[in-house]
């Protein structure tokens, strides 16, 4: 019997996937991390806005660590965890996984700590309204 416990799964709700493509390497042939930090970031900015029902600004990033390369090709799934709503600002736990090229097992590639805060049409903070 399979200890359901054991099997690493998301955490989170599925707020973006995309396919790894060739433009997207470096000359090693894996997929740059800038880029996959920027889908990171447009899928956290998806979650925020819909916490602050509006426009985000992504004001800080943390504890972002690689655990295996994204080849070319790979599914991209970001995941992402509502940590604390605050005044103005949605603090965000965004997990990327994609499926293993070896056996179609779900790997984790990387998660960071994303702070979003609402701002009006003037580019200036705003309250959130729950």
């Amino acid at each position: 019997m399979i200890d359901i416990d054991s099997t690493p799964m998301p955490q989170g709700d599925l707020s973006l996937q995309t396919v790894a493509m060739p433009k997207d390497t470096n000359a090693n042939g894996d997929i740059f991390s800038g880029w996959l930090l920027s889908q990171m970031d447009i899928a956290g900015m998806i979650t925020a806005n819909e916490m602050a029902k509006g426009r985000v600004a992504t004001v800080a990033i943390d504890g972002m660590a690689f655990l295996t390369p994204v080849h070319v090709g790979a599914v991209v799934s970001c995941y992402c965890d509502v940590l604390e709503v605050g005044r103005s600002s949605v603090r965000i736990v965004v997990e990327v996984w994609i499926n293993s090229p070896h056996d179609g097992d779900p790997l984790k590639v990387t998660e960071g700590e994303f702070v979003f805060v609402a701002i009006d049409s003037n580019g200036r903070t705003r309250a959130i309204n729950s």
